[in-house]
Formats: C-alpha cells, sequence, structure tokens
C-alpha cells in the first residue's frame, strides 16, 4: 500500500507538470460540454424560407403567418420560383413556398388546391423536420376552412368525433436536447481520457527514459501499472466532479434524479475498464503523438457503435449485434438511466454486469499485452 500510494502521487505530479494534456482536459470537462450545449441543437429553429406567391389573396396571407418563429423565419419574397431555386442552390434559404394565383378562390369553391414546398435536405435532419411541421401547419388550415364551410367555424377539433393522439413524455418532458448534448459530450470525453491518459503516462516514461528505472526496481510490472490506472482514474473522477457542478447542473440544468454515488461507481468501472485499452495503446507507440492518434483510431469505432450518434435500432442487424461488445454503450444506458431516470442498480444490473464483463476482458488484455513487453 505505500509503494501504491507513492507511486500514485508521482503520477498526479508527473500530469500536474504537463500543461499541454491538463489544459485539454479542462477543455473537455468545461468549455467543451457548454459549446455542444449551446450551439449544436436537434430542434427546428429559424429555418428561413423564401415564398413566391402568385394569389396575394388574404387567404395566402394567412397561411404565411402560420410559417412564423421561432420554428420559422421569412427571408423574402421572389419574384419568380426559379429566383427561389438559385436561392436554395447557393445556400441562402432552406425552404420556398410556392403559392398558386387560384389558391383562394378554389377554396372558396371548395375545390381541392395544393401548394408546393421545395426544401434543401443537405442537412437532412432539418428538412425532415421543416417538412413535418409544414406540413402539420398546412393541414390545420385546410381543416379550419373545412370547418368553416360545414358551418362549424367556432367548434373546437376536439369536441367532434376524431381519434386524439394524447402523448406522455417521461424523462425530459419538454424534449430539451440540452439535456441530452452535454451528457454525451461527457461521456466521450471520459472515454478518450480513460483511454488517453494511462497510455500518456506510460509513454511519457519511454520518453524520458525512466521506464528502465522502474523495471529495475523491486516493483512487479503489475505494481508499475496499476498506480497509472488508479491516478488517471482519480482525475477523470475529478473532472467528472468539475463538470457535474459547474456546467451541467448551474448551466444547463439538468436534473440528476438518480444515486450520484452509484454514477461515480459505474464510471469508475468504465474508465477502469478502457484503461486496458490505453495499455495496449503504449505497447505499440513510441512518443505521445502516436498515442493520440491510436487513441483517435480506437475512440472511433467505440463512439460508432455505442449508439450515441445513431440509435442501434436503426443499423444493420449485424452491426446491432456488434454494438454489444462496445463498452461505451452499456455505459450510456447506465448513465442516462442514472442521471435521467433516477434509475437504481435493481434495473440497470445488466448493463453494469456487461460493462464489468466487457471491461474485464478488455483490461487483462491490455495486463497481459505490457506485461509480455516489459518482461522482453
Amino acid at each position: 500500500m505505500g509503494r501504491l500510494r507513492v507511486l500514485t502521487a508521482k503520477e498526479l505530479l508527473q500530469l500536474v507538470r504537463d500543461p499541454v494534456l491538463l489544459a485539454f482536459m479542462v477543455y473537455l470537462f468545461t468549455f467543451n460540454l457548454v459549446l455542444q450545449g449551446t450551439s449544436v441543437s436537434l430542434q427546428l429553429t429559424s429555418a428561413s424560407f423564401l415564398v413566391h406567391d402568385a394569389d396575394r389573396s388574404m387567404a395566402s396571407r394567412e397561411l404565411l403567418y402560420r410559417l412564423r418563429p421561432p420554428y420559422y423565419r421569412l427571408e423574402g419574397e421572389v419574384a419568380h420560383p426559379q429566383m427561389g431555386l438559385r436561392a436554395l442552390d447557393r445556400g441562402e434559404a432552406m425552404l420556398l413556398l410556392d403559392i398558386p394565383p387560384d389558391f383562394e378562390e378554389k377554396l372558396r369553391r371548395g375545390e381541392t388546391t395544393s401548394v408546393q414546398l421545395l426544401i434543401d435536405g443537405t442537412h437532412t435532419v432539418s428538412g425532415f423536420l421543416a417538412a413535418n411541421y409544414a406540413a402539420r401547419i398546412v393541414g390545420e388550415y385546410g381543416q379550419e376552412i373545412a370547418m368553416a364551410r360545414e358551418g362549424l367555424p367556432g367548434q373546437r377539433v376536439d369536441s367532434m368525433p376524431v381519434i386524439l393522439d394524447d402523448q406522455r413524455v417521461w424523462f425530459n418532458p419538454n424534449q430539451k436536447d440540452t439535456w441530452f448534448m452535454p451528457i454525451s459530450e461527457l461521456l466521450e470525453a471520459i472515454t478518450i481520457l480513460a483511454i488517453l491518459l494511462p497510455a500518456a503516462a506510460l509513454v511519457r516514461e519511454k520518453e524520458r527514459g525512466t521506464i528502465e528505472q522502474l523495471l529495475v526496481a523491486p516493483l512487479t510490472a503489475l505494481q508499475i501499472m496499476i498506480p497509472k490506472v488508479l491516478g488517471m482514474t482519480i482525475v477523470i473522477l475529478a473532472g467528472v466532479t468539475i463538470s457535474l457542478f459547474t456546467v451541467l447542473i448551474p448551466v444547463f440544468d439538468i436534473p440528476v434524479r438518480g444515486s450520484l454515488p452509484l454514477f461515480y461507481g459505474v464510471t469508475t468501472l468504465y474508465v477502469v475498464a478502457n484503461a486496458g485499452l490505453g495499455l495496449f495503446a503504449a505497447t505499440l507507440a513510441r512518443n505521445l503523438a502516436q498515442i493520440g492518434l491510436l487513441t483517435l483510431l480506437i475512440v472511433a469505432p467505440i463512439i460508432l457503435l455505442s449508439g450515441l450518434w445513431t440509435p442501434p435500432e436503426a443499423m444493420p442487424a449485424w452491426l446491432r449485434t456488434a454494438t454489444l461488445f462496445s463498452p461505451l454503450r452499456h455505459y450510456i444506458d447506465a448513465s442516462y438511466g442514472i442521471l435521467l431516470k433516477g434509475a437504481g442498480l435493481s434495473l440497470l444490473w445488466d448493463s453494469v454486469l456487461a460493462l464489468a464483463a466487457i471491461g474485464g476482458a478488455i483490461l487483462a488484455f491490455g495486463i497481459w499485452r505490457l506485461q509480455r513487453q516489459i518482461k522482453s
């Protein structure tokens, strides 16, 4: 225990003496979360659109009035549809609404009429949302006109014999993506640092020539590795604490409904598990630059197979099976379950067990690989 304490203190002291790596950690745990939570949105906001109103009637103006902020932003009117298409090609607007010249006249006669909405689908998420919102707005407008023709202008839709879609959203009733994005970035930062820091600690010994001093000391290979993993785990947990109490809770008002000790316990398990990948990377790299590249190479498939960016349900069957081997997927399930749902170990035991099994295999492989290199 005395050796463990001294060597762990040595690892923490070496990290403090590395200002570049320390600044990178501070950025990941603070400014990066703020940027992701404030600049990235999965909701439709201020979608710019142009209009070609060939009817110029009260009905067309009423339709335009319904396409208003915060979802849409009218940029102006074009004299010809081709001008609007050129604006879409140049990226000056996302939508072009084309209203035909006989729009109001057909509505008065009770005939079917239509408007054309052209959408720039370069950004697929925004384009999809803009199309669906516009379709719902136009549908409600047409329903009101049909009711008025039947002499029911003041009757509420929900008092008519219709099927109501009554939805109930749990855990995030206002569907704030400012809850999702910062937590996602925090989990990504933990993943990157859990691999990068132990690997950097070992490679730093190689670069400075102190690895030979450790090898000739009365220390086993395991006694050399454990303090590095333990020290970097302490640093990451300190960064998580800073993120929670200086960014996530006070800035984004994220509710922590579950047990923080359980979250810290699962995070510790996840960090120790990914440290095995860092130890493996350290056996391949000769300097810190190579460690950075190897970390990106290792982290990319872990994140892509985690369901953080693409839900596993939307993946092919074979790829959906491969996501089960990503430790980040199980860590995501446990983290969101604890922080947003208030779930306990009785509900999350399968995710924690899978994380422990995968992490144990990864850590054992990393230790075996490093022991083999040290002995040789």
